[in-house]
């Protein structure tokens, strides 16, 4: 564990040593020794579901399949804050085992360290702004917006004209 400062607030970093499937006696030792509550806890994880180098803020939630999430949920309930880190999905279930064990490609990894480097410059608005600030900004980046398209009355149709 280290203290780190972060614009002002001071902030506790965990890495458990402990395997990933008991991750969640270090969280919760931690917790309980320095009286944080789980609503003050963000836990960084990898996450299957999300294309490779996205990130998402989330606050509570299942474990949805993470056996690690899954006993952090089981040491300090579900209303902690979740930094999900996209690893993508290898395809089929049989490689799922293999591809969150083995270290992800130079592309890859390129791109997940680009998107730890965009959750860190947000983590100064989550702390001074809340969590909704903080997850429209993160989770806004790259996306480039629509052309305002115009709204269409019906002289404006396109559609066949009745016979």
């Amino acid at each position: 564990m280290c203290r780190v400062d972060v614009e002002g607030h001071e902030l506790r970093l965990l890495k458990p040593t402990t395997f990933m499937n008991g991750s969640g006696i270090s969280v919760q030792a931690m917790s309980s020794y320095l009286h944080i509550r789980p609503e003050q806890i963000l836990v960084v994880h990898d996450d299957l579901d999300l294309p490779v180098g996205t990130v998402r803020i989330k606050r509570g939630g299942g474990a949805g399949g993470h056996n690690g999430l899954r006993d952090v949920i089981t040491h300090l309930g579900k209303e902690f804050f979740r930094l999900r880190v996209g690893i993508g999905h290898p395809g089929q279930s049989e490689d799922v085992i293999d591809h969150v064990l083995e270290r992800a490609n130079r592309d890859d990894e390129a791109k997940i360290l680009e998107a730890l480097g965009d959750a860190l410059d947000v983590l100064p608005i989550l702390l001074g702004h809340g969590d909704q600030k903080a997850m429209h900004k993160l989770h806004s980046r790259g996306v480039v917006p629509r052309p305002h398209r115009k709204q269409r009355g019906p002289a404006e149709d396109d559609s066949e004209p009745e016979a």
